[in-house]
């Protein structure tokens, strides 16, 4: 799922192309997408975009409508969802295309991978209607160290379902989550509610730092194919631990490992991260019982 990183890239490439354009037209290519009837997305046609902005991981067009009403087209790309940039009059993919947004200069294509159909595109007017689509996620690169620990402490969970809460930080998903904690030397199943002030305040330097270098990361990309990032994934082959689960920790050299839950999986180091201590995976781990290591040098 694109992050904030990659929303953040999304908005700046987005921004640079549209701003002050008119949108001529939004075409459903795939009528699951729209989430909302009212107002109708025919009433975005022929407005004028007024600027570009990121809502935890959504993708916001602002737009002032021929009457002058603010207008709010709010992506959600979720899992598989991407935005592509085409020439103008280009023919969508057929199977992945789910809406496109015409301009005099291009346009905007929304896709989605795979068969789920999870991206969704919600109309919104005014900004009451938008905050109301907001699930309260504290900026962390504009959050005080206070408002960060207080989050932190609101309620005792692991700290990876805490980073990955919506409701707690914004735009912090499983790949950055991974790599905060592998820069802040923090296990994925410390409670929040076991930190200290030092080492809150640690993890919200490890947080500011990992989501400044990836962003500038995939600016520097996005420049070098044409000003759009056209590779947006949760895997990159520089990432420390994130869907590296038996490479070397760049670190220290440990094997990556790896908790499997559900859609997503947890990357960590032990060596730096758990004091060599292997994390239980929810079904290995059950699996194997008294066979299975407990630390890594048992691997």
């Amino acid at each position: 799922m694109p992050e904030l990183p990659d929303i953040t890239v999304y908005v700046d490439s987005l921004a640079a192309k549209v701003s002050g354009q008119t949108l001529r037209r939004v075409r459903i290519l795939n009528p699951f997408v729209l989430r909302t009837a009212v107002p109708p997305i025919a009433q975005a046609d022929g407005a004028i975009v007024t600027g570009v902005e990121r809502l935890g991981k959504r993708v916001v067009l602002v737009l002032r409508g021929a009457d002058g009403t603010e207008l709010m087209l709010v992506v959600h790309l979720m899992i598989a969802g991407r935005l592509r940039w085409l020439a103008p009059g280009a023919k969508p993919p057929g199977k992945i295309g789910l809406a496109t947004f015409e301009f005099d200069q291009g346009q905007l294509l929304l896709t989605e991978a795979g068969t789920q159909r999870r991206a969704s595109l919600h109309l919104v007017a005014g900004r009451d209607a938008l905050a109301a689509m907001d699930p309260g996620g504290i900026d962390v690169m504009a959050c005080d160290e206070a408002a960060f620990a207080q989050r932190l402490a609101a309620e005792n969970h692991t700290l990876k379902r805490a980073l990955t809460n919506p409701q707690l930080f914004s735009g912090i998903g499983n790949a950055y989550s991974d790599e905060i904690l592998h820069r802040a030397r923090m296990s994925p199943v410390a409670l929040t509610r076991s930190l200290d002030a030092a080492a809150a305040q640690r993890l919200l330097v490890a947080t500011r730092a990992v989501m400044v270098e990836w962003t500038a990361r995939l600016r520097a990309e996005a420049l070098a194919h044409g000003g759009w990032p056209d590779k947006v994934t949760a895997f990159h082959p520089q990432m420390a631990v994130h869907g590296r689960f038996g490479q070397p920790c760049p670190d220290c050299g440990t094997p990556v490992q790896r908790i499997l839950h559900a859609e997503n999986e947890t990357n960590y180091c032990a060596r730096c991260q758990t004091g060599g201590r292997l994390l239980a995976d929810r079904a290995l781990s059950r699996l194997l019982k008294a066979s299975w290591p407990k630390r890594v040098d048992d691997v």
